[in-house]
């Protein structure tokens, strides 16, 4: 059955139960104006704002640190995490250099020239003179 006949169907019964006359239609129409108003009722509830103590205190909780004057937590956490990431950064770019340093000081002790001809400006010189080229 079809969604249109099923609503015909429904407004024939109703139709048909407010013309009962008596105890029985009454009763129907007592009934039918009570569901309607626990309906509208509960509308209503769903429709009011949260109590103020309730939006109050989350907001404590949530977003304040130290009352109206104090820092906010959400300017102290952001900043504490900025900080966090940039001390990790900061970490981690010294231990690459000094990954760096052990490298190259690794590759000069193990180099078959001596570490006094680094040291020697006429080797710097000539290192000059052979990259140029």
């Amino acid at each position: 059955m079809n969604e249109i006949k099923f609503a015909n169907k429904i407004r024939k019964a109703l139709n048909e139960g407010s013309r009962l006359d008596g105890d029985r239609g009454e009763r129907i129409r007592e009934r039918l104006r009570g569901a309607r108003e626990r309906a509208l009722e509960r509308r209503r509830i769903a429709r009011e704002p949260a109590p103020a103590w309730t939006q109050a205190s989350a907001s404590t909780l949530i977003g304040g640190f130290g009352g109206m004057g104090g820092l906010s937590l959400r300017l102290l956490l952001p900043t504490a995490l900025l900080i966090a990431g940039l001390v990790a950064i900061y970490s981690g770019q010294q231990d690459q250099r000094a990954a760096d340093v052990e490298e190259l000081d690794a590759l000069l002790l193990t180099d078959d020239l001596p570490i006094d001809a680094y040291l020697d400006r006429g080797f710097e010189t000539w290192l000059k003179k052979v990259s140029a080229n």
